[in-house]
């Protein structure tokens, strides 16, 4: 490697992360609004650039509690970006993240050095977004799908108690398709322990709520 070689100079490295939670079944991802340049006033997903001091999961939790003052939440690698025009101040490839959480548990800061707003965002009413944002979002989104099928990723969201049809709306969301209810109810069910309570869901005749088992081992679910 030539270091003085002019190819190598004005590179960078994002890491941006799609947060998830679910309210009532449905499925949000967390934004926030840019309040300096490029980009200012545009929404976007949470992250910034790394510095050369830190690795890339440490990157992206500090920009994330920077930004959000969420700390230490659990995140996955979704995938590598790396379109030479992604930025316009010079070339920056892109780790992304997927993160989930329940949103009721964190307390969110809306306003930080670096953002002027930070909200919960139906995936249907997602806005365009900074730099390759939307990109990204369809990236991760693709991810997920395949990870709460084969692992114990859903029940991050999932702190407390849930109805089945609660369950049954966020996985319809996730995977962009209808499932069978009663098919979706008898392969749950293992996963699953009885609260002894009740209530109701989207109006409808009260329904038990339940929690994931603990130590639950989650595969091949649908």
């Amino acid at each position: 490697m030539n270091i003085k070689n002019p190819l190598y100079k004005n590179q960078g490295m994002h890491v941006l992360s799609t947060i998830f939670t679910v309210e009532k079944g449905s499925v949000k991802v967390l934004l926030v609004k840019r309040n300096n340049e490029p980009f200012k006033g545009k929404w976007a997903l949470v992250g910034g650039a790394v510095y050369n001091n830190e690795t890339l999961d440490e990157a992206m939790q500090r920009e994330i509690k920077e930004k959000t003052s969420i700390e230490n939440i659990n995140l996955y690698k979704a995938g590598i970006f790396d379109e030479i025009n992604r930025s316009p101040v010079f070339r920056m490839f892109c780790v992304s993240y997927i993160g989930i959480l329940d949103s009721k548990k964190i307390k969110l800061s809306k306003i930080t050095e670096k953002t002027e707003d930070a909200q919960w965002f139906l995936l249907e009413q997602v806005p365009a977004l900074a730099y390759d944002g939307n990109t990204i979002l369809k990236h991760n989104m693709e991810v997920l799908r395949e990870k709460i099928v084969q692992t114990d990723l859903l029940k991050n969201f999932y702190s407390g108690t849930f109805t089945i049809p609660e369950l049954l709306k966020t996985y319809e969301i996730i995977l962009d398709k209808k499932l069978d209810r009663r098919n979706f109810r008898k392969k749950v069910l293992p996963l699953l322990e009885d609260a002894k309570k009740e209530t109701r869901f989207e109006g409808n005749k009260p329904a038990k709520l339940y929690r994931f088992k603990k130590n639950l081992k989650q595969q091949n679910v649908l």
